[in-house]
């Protein structure tokens, strides 16, 4: 194998690295946003403060999320 094509190769798996670490954090924000909706069917007087939280809970997810995808630049660099 050249230097060409294993650059190729390490690009590839670092950009499969980068989707398989969106993957749980949008499984996660779904949940997070489909838990407060239902919350929010069945006391809308709480309507803002599980907005709060539902918001407070996918700035931590997200967080995660480019975590992950910081740490892969850093280690594929």
């Amino acid at each position: 194998m050249d230097s060409t094509t294993l650059a190729t190769l390490t690009g590839n798996v670092a950009s499969i690295g980068y989707g398989l670490a969106a993957i749980g954090p949008g499984i996660g924000i779904g949940i997070i946003v489909g838990k407060t909706a239902e919350s929010m069917a069945r006391q809308p007087e709480l309507r803002s403060q599980l907005q709060t939280t539902m918001f407070i809970g996918i700035a931590f997810t997200e967080i995660l999320t480019l975590l992950a995808i910081v740490t892969g630049f850093l280690f594929a660099g």
